[in-house]
């Protein structure tokens, strides 16, 4: 496990970053709940009326006057861009990157096959995805109690499996797309990771757009959706899986007989 023990070290300060700059959002956010106090039912009343809006970001379904209401709209908002955008730059960069640095021909000529190596890249990213959230999750715990406030354990559960999920299926599509490039794929990842999201918005706000739902995986980890109905849609994830196999099939069979030299 060579390529995955230098990758999670190399990797290790980027992580590091995200993960501070995530997690101090969260905590922020929750901070500030109970200082806002009536401010919160006074923005949510004129976020109420504002149709399309109210329907973009799922204040329709839940009420940002309660707790679990506004971690999901006001977190699950930072989780979904922050979270997502670093899993697509992951997942878009890490096979891409050998060729741009003109490592590629040096790791390849050690006796390691280009499946271990892919194998290996994969599992770096997907370490690094569960370490993001869990630590995601234990600060979102903290500062829970620390404001005094009840979690619902299963729509909380629940919100943060959809956003896992949601953030492989990601990285995994950003990383079938990595092993076609030749130069740095980061903005082609945010790029990727910010049209999925946008198209979650196009598909809340008009019924023409619906089936918008089963091309973005923020549809099925939607905070809205999921703490309303504490369920998560398992068609949309389904299809969503298949989405997220491609990507790393077609990893494994491009990068396998790729012309490194070309």
């Amino acid at each position: 496990m060579i390529v995955l023990a230098h990758e999670l070290k190399t990797g290790r300060k980027i992580l590091a970053i995200w993960t501070l700059c995530i997690g101090f959002m969260i905590v922020l956010c929750l901070l500030l709940y109970p200082e806002m106090g009536d401010q919160i039912s006074q923005v949510e009343d004129v976020y109420s009326n504002m149709g399309g809006f109210t329907a973009a970001f799922g204040m329709d379904k839940i009420s940002m006057g309660t707790p679990m209401g506004f971690y999901g709209i006001e977190c699950g908002s930072v989780m979904a861009i922050g979270c997502s955008f670093f899993a697509a730059m992951l997942g878009a960069n890490i096979l891409s990157k050998e060729e741009h640095s003109h490592t590629a021909e040096f790791l390849l000529t050690h006796p390691i096959s280009r499946q271990k190596v892919v194998f290996e890249k994969l599992l770096a990213v997907i370490i690094q995805i569960v370490v993001l959230n869990l630590v995601c999750v234990v600060l979102a715990i903290i500062s829970f109690n620390i404001i005094g406030e009840e979690i619902l354990w299963d729509e909380f559960k629940l919100f943060h499996v959809a956003q896992l999920l949601m953030q492989l299926e990601v990285a995994f599509i950003c990383f079938g797309i990595s092993a076609f490039l030749k130069h740095s794929a980061m903005g082609i990842g945010i790029g990727v990771a910010a049209l999925l999201y946008f198209l979650n918005i196009v598909g809340n706000i008009s019924d023409k757009a619906e089936f918008f739902k089963y091309i973005t995986p923020f549809k099925y980890a939607d905070a809205a959706d999921v703490i309303s109905s504490c369920s998560i849609d398992q068609k949309l994830v389904l299809v969503g899986g298949i989405y997220a196999l491609v990507g790393v099939i077609l990893a494994f069979l491009y990068y396998g007989r790729k012309d490194i030299s070309a």
